[in-house]
């Protein structure tokens, strides 16, 4: 463990912090998250599928962005 690791953990907490936060503060206004067009949703009556791809792809670019902004500094 070196001081750069303690910096990415600290990040990651801070992250899952104000994470837990917005969704606290705003979860009636988070309702389109898992719904966008793309995430494929199958209901039946015995059976539920439900894979959210197209919010993956959207979470993944907003990580990559995140990341990238925290290496610049």
């Amino acid at each position: 463990m070196n001081a750069e690791t303690g910096k990415y953990i600290i990040a990651g907490g801070a992250l899952i912090v104000i994470a837990g936060i917005v969704i606290y503060f705003f979860h009636d206004r988070l309702h389109w998250i898992g719904r966008l067009p793309g995430d494929i949703r199958i209901e039946k009556e015995n059976f539920r599928f439900y894979f959210p791809i197209t919010t993956m792809i959207l979470f993944s670019i907003m990580l990559s962005l995140l990341l990238w902004l925290l290496r610049k500094l």
